[in-house]
């Protein structure tokens, strides 16, 4: 299984692919794509001109068996002209992002029409429930793709096949899941929870949801070690097998992970020249996505807490808006205290590469799929601080796994420096228990894409599955 080596001939199945415009959601999605192609497949990736670039890693790499369909952006009321990406609006904006490209329905069926050798399955993503009716329209299966986890899955489907009973209720118990999770209605998923039953685009988004559920095939970035209760759970349920785990993508990925590499922040650069002079396992990871900015009371508070820690650290401040509160050099005398135990970045940062260095041994982190997998695949210790989405599930499955501890929760909340610093300073001491699970968790994870691990062989099942089409 892994990223090297040469592509089998394309005499294997033609699979059309349609990914989700949210960076959390796209590069897994190229990333399966990817050992797709090593499989023997043949590909068609839709596309919306502004994402078209999120592919040049892997069309690069796959010149002759990688083609794009690129369709203009369909328009919707309540996005802005030229937004084609959830990075340009926000979490709010998936609604309306999922509304809209629903209309690129006809121009698929126009194209799989006039081709002359068309797909025999849609991989999409699934938010893109909607292709569910769009596979049956061109008699071909359709396999969502979950860029969350199985956890997630079993649960957000249990929220939208119960709704009304869901969401009267302030504690929601999931009594018939692995482990009998409960979360407080506020923790539930995003796309759930902004369901308005008499708004026309959250029905369409309910419908497109529910399709999920009724789809051919389901396959997570996920691996049997970290979820496989819950895969066993989803394969019970949908009343099929072909539920598969071939995580951590990321592992895998064209160039340890497709669009994950910045020029501007090499390896030389000083960030690991700085990380090469720390302790193992001593410096404290701190990043909230490409999607969440903090408010400035949220800053200062935490802030306060690394300086209070006396842990080294690294801070990842997203460009825009968080730097944008803090023009007034808050920041910048954040840093002289701090001296040379912490570093501030303003802009983005190769988080891959940084986890994976042996100096780093903690993560505080809000959680989302793609960070919760490569916080696990590099070994280091979670501090959880949830905001929306899918993250509160993530939270707590890192937590229950005995990894992680949660610091903060909530999208508003801010929390109490001293507290917080003196739980970094604590887990980040070097012999905690959270430290020795996430260890064992990284061994699994390398494992499961080995040649005999079980995501390999989800993998070659998947690749089966379709060439039997």
């Amino acid at each position: 299984m892994s990223a090297t080596g040469t592509e089998k001939s394309n005499a294997g199945p033609h699979i059309l692919v349609l990914p989700y415009p949210a960076q959390g959601h796209m590069l897994a999605m190229l990333d399966l794509t990817h050992q797709l192609v090593l499989k023997g497949s043949s590909i068609t990736i839709v596309v919306t001109p502004k994402n078209l670039p999120i592919l040049d890693s892997l069309l690069s790499t796959h010149p002759t068996t990688i083609q794009t369909l690129v369709l203009p952006f369909p328009s919707h009321p309540k996005l802005p002209p030229g937004v084609e990406n959830v990075r340009e609006i926000g979490n709010k904006g998936n609604y309306p992002i999922i509304n809209a490209l629903s209309k690129l329905q006809d121009p698929i069926i126009h194209w799989f029409k006039s081709h002359p050798s068309p797909p025999v399955a849609l991989v999409s993503d699934f938010f893109l429930g909607w292709t569910l009716q769009l596979a049956h329209q061109l008699g071909i299966p359709r396999i969502v793709f979950y860029s969350s986890g199985a956890f997630y899955t079993a649960v957000i489907n249990h929220c939208w096949l119960n709704s009304e009973a869901v969401r009267g209720s302030k504690l929601v118990q999931f009594s018939g899941l692995p482990g009998s999770p409960s979360f407080k209605e506020e923790h539930l998923p995003s796309i759930f929870r902004l369901y308005r039953e008499s708004d026309p685009d959250s029905a369409f988004v309910k419908d497109s949801m529910l399709g999920n559920i009724e789809s051919w095939g389901i396959v997570f970035n996920s691996f049997s070690a970290l979820e496989g209760p819950f895969l066993d759970y989803l394969k019970t349920t949908s009343g099929h097998t072909r539920v598969f785990g071939v995580g951590p993508l990321s592992l895998i990925g064209v160039n340890n992970g497709l669009g994950r590499v910045n020029p501007d922040l090499e390896p030389s650069s000083k960030v690991f020249t700085w990380l090469d002079e720390c302790p193992d396992g001593s410096v404290l990871y701190v990043c909230f996505g490409s999607q969440k900015f903090l408010k400035r009371e949220q800053m200062e508070a935490l802030a306060a807490g690394l300086e209070q820690s006396e842990t080294r650290f690294i801070w990842v401040v997203n460009a825009g808006k968080d730097t944008a509160q803090v023009e007034d050099g808050f920041l910048d005398g954040f840093e002289n205290r701090v001296g040379g135990r912490g570093l501030v970045i303003k802009c983005w940062a190769p988080q891959v590469s940084i986890l994976n260095h042996q100096a780093v041994g903690g993560f505080l982190s809000h959680c989302g799929w793609n960070s919760v997998l490569e916080g696990t695949v590099s070994g280091v210790m979670f501090l959880t601080w949830p905001m929306e989405a899918d993250q509160f599930v993530n939270a707590k499955l890192v937590e229950n796994m005995g990894a992680a501890v949660r610091v903060c929760e909530g999208a508003d909340s801010v929390p109490d420096p001293d507290e917080l610093g003196r739980v970094i300073r604590e887990l980040m001491r070097g012999d905690s228990a959270q430290e020795v699970r996430a260890k064992e968790f990284s061994d699994e994870a390398i494992k499961a894409v080995s040649d005999e691990g079980s995501s390999t062989k989800y993998l070659d099942e998947l690749v089966k599955a379709l060439s039997q089409i």
